[in-house]
């Protein structure tokens, strides 16, 4: 209750009668008259309104009727719509349903198709196995489409898929049938290669166009498969066998007659003399134009052609014959290799074996030729040079990435080498033995000794320059110790040390001349031969230049002695000598320069040294006479009337000059 007075006490009509001091019991009734009257004015304003209210219920009334009807309609709507949800739900789920058999089925009839289509057998197929010879091209398709069926049939069945059974005796009788034609045209392509001057590239290009055969025999009929394989091997091995043996036999008879022999070494006198032919000979020591045969073009140039050869009475050194052999082989190893590869379908170790068992009675063969003829060779540069032609056809058969005589090659490297250190040996052995008493009547001029070591160690310094040795470079280096010290023994044989002088140089000019000839100019023999050139030069040229001007020179490295020391005073009683070198020298250096030049020009047999020695022998003496003017020039002899007489330094080279053009 106090609440609800205290909600009409906060209206604002009591408020403003409480505040106006009216009486609220007599407010309360003046309000309730009012209220009779808004009521009794509404009464007369529905009264006067009523037929528009009538008119308005009557309107509501008839809404109310269509909207009743409305509703129903509604109604009845949403119950067809109810009915057609479930209708396209029951559509969508038939149709979800419908699209998975509709799947199922597809994939069932794919794997159906396949299988129907891999299992039929068509007529076509037949007929072409039965009937078509196997190089035609439809028999090769069919035996493809044969090859496919056999697998296919073969992954069924151990599906244990039923239909199998219905097709497995056709295709049986189809292998069988084709597998007996392709046994006999392999069969007789091998033995084509049996008859005599045949080419057996061309069956074997013929094998390759059909290598789809041996693949169809592999997988289907293993034994005949290896029967092909063993005949084919079996054939090919007879038939290289027959062709190298024979190649090889024909070779050896075009080779040169007269070959190096255990007695053809550096160190014992020359054993050919008189011979019929240059022709039919083979140079022991020099290597002429033998290097040729390692040339590029030479080196895979055309074999040689054995009854050409005789026809043309034209004979070869053992190392032509080696390379027209080996190419050959090189030439066979790498096609067969290759056809082995491709047709047998090898790689790897079973492509090596196979190659084996092809080619190995072959190179069993070639390396017992090889081991019978080595034994018994001594031709060192024919050795050497079979050594590189081995060492270029294996980098060639690298190039082209076919291993299959890598071990051959090592085997022929392993007979070769020994037996060229062995020649090598001897040789140097042979030098070692050789006593300068015993070799008769000598002379200045270069030894043949020495001539055969030049050539010899160009030849093989020169064939050794593409592929570098440290075994030759070891050898070479003994044999050419060996040389020295036989130099050093037979100059030691002349009593006069000029002689000896004339003997070293000459011999030591003709090796180095050579060696630059035909071999690197900056091998350690051309510098190791330049060193003792030049020393021995040096010496010489002060014995040539003794015996006209010693005592100039004596007394010019006396004084230069004397001047190092400080006691330059003790030259002043050498004015009597002084004079008489002065007017010594200007009296006689003429003649003495004119017959210097004489003996050095008949001492050398190489005019280009001898010329050489005289420039450097005046060139030293213009030396000498220079420092024996600064000698007349220092203080105790530098009163001496002598020096008046002393010829100007570039008045001598002029006359020189005018006497010796070439200075």
């Amino acid at each position: 209750l106090s609440v609800h007075i205290q909600a009409n006490l906060e209206d604002e009509l009591v408020q403003e009668a409480l505040k106006s001091g009216v009486d609220l019991r007599e407010y309360s009734k003046q309000v309730e008259l009012e209220l009779q009257e808004v009521e009794r004015a509404s009464i007369q304003d529905y009264i006067a309104e009523s037929e528009n209210i009538a008119s308005l219920h009557n309107q509501i009334t008839a809404c109310d009727a269509i909207l009743e009807r409305m509703e129903q309609m509604l109604s009845a709507f949403q119950c067809d719509l109810s009915s057609i949800s479930c209708e396209i739900q029951t559509l969508q789920e038939q149709s979800v349903a419908m699209n998975l058999r509709l799947k199922n089925r597809q994939a069932v009839r794919s794997q159906l198709s396949q299988l129907v289509d891999e299992l039929v057998v068509p007529a076509t197929m037949i007929s072409t196995i039965l009937e078509v010879p196997v190089t035609e091209q439809d028999f090769m398709e069919q035996l493809h489409e044969l090859n496919n069926k056999i697998n296919y049939v073969k992954e069924q069945a151990f599906r244990e898929t039923m239909a199998c059974a219905d097709v497995q005796h056709v295709l049986e009788k189809l292998k069988i049938k084709a597998v007996t034609k392709i046994r006999e045209f392999v069969l007789q392509k091998i033995y084509s290669f049996r008859k005599p001057m045949t080419n057996y590239q061309i069956p074997q290009n013929a094998l390759l166009k059909y290598r789809f055969f041996y693949q169809f025999l592999l997988g289907n009929e293993r034994a005949v498969a290896q029967e092909l394989r063993e005949q084919y091997v079996d054939t090919m091995s007879k038939i290289y066998l027959s062709y190298f043996k024979s190649y090889t036999s024909r070779l050896m008879k075009i080779q040169y007659e007269e070959v190096a022999e255990k007695d053809d070494l550096m160190g014992l006198g020359p054993r050919f003399f008189t011979k019929p032919s240059l022709k039919n000979r083979n140079t022991i020591f020099t290597l002429g134009n033998r290097g040729a045969v390692i040339s590029a073009a030479e080196l895979e140039g055309p074999i040689i052609v054995p009854h050409t050869a005789q026809k043309s009475d034209v004979r070869y050194p053992f190392e032509s014959l080696f390379r027209s052999q080996h190419y050959a082989l090189l030439d066979n190893s790498c096609r067969e290799y290759l056809f082995l590869c491709d047709f047998f379908m090898v790689t790897g170790p079973s492509a090596q074996d196979l190659f084996n068992a092809v080619m190995g009675k072959t190179l069993a063969m070639f390396l017992k030729h090889m081991e019978s003829y080595v034994s018994d060779c001594y031709d060192s540069i024919a050795v050497f040079l079979c050594i590189h032609i081995v060492l270029r056809f294996r980098a060639i058969m690298a190039k082209r990435n076919i291993p299959a005589v890598d071990k051959y090659w090592e085997t022929l490297l392993e007979m070769l080498w020994p037996r060229f250190e062995h020649i090598l040996e001897q040789n140097i052995q042979s030098i070692q033995n050789t006593d300068p008493q015993k070799l008769g009547f000598l002379d200045t001029r270069p030894h043949y000794i020495t001539r055969r070591y030049a050539e010899f160690s160009s030849a093989i310094v020169s064939i050794n320059q593409t592929f570098p040795n440290e075994r030759t470079h070891t050898l070479l280096g003994q044999l050419q110790v060996e040389v020295e010290n036989f130099v050093l023994r037979v100059a030691a044989e002349f009593s006069s040390r000029k002689e000896q002088l004339i003997f070293l140089i000459n011999n030591y000019d003709m090796m180095l001349g050579v060696l630059m000839e035909r071999a690197v100019e900056e091998s350690k023999e051309v510098e190791g031969f330049q060193q003792l050139l030049s020393a021995r030069t040096q010496e010489f040229i002060e014995e040539i230049l003794s015996p006209p001007f010693g005592g100039m020179i004596a007394f010019v490295k006396e004084a230069e002695a004397l001047a190092e020391k400080g006691q330059l005073e003790r030259l002043r009683g050498e004015e009597a000598r002084v004079t008489q070198l002065v007017r010594g020298f200007s009296s006689t250096w003429k003649a003495a320069v004119e017959a210097l030049s004489q003996d050095v020009m008949r001492s050398f047999s190489n005019f280009k040294n001898g010329t050489g020695i005289i420039q450097g022998a005046l060139t030293q003496l213009i030396q000498y006479y220079h420092r024996f003017h600064k000698v007349l020039a220092q203080p105790p002899l530098r009163a001496l009337p002598a020096r008046a007489e002393l010829i100007n330094i570039h008045h001598l080279m002029v006359e020189l000059k005018k006497h010796k053009p070439n200075f």
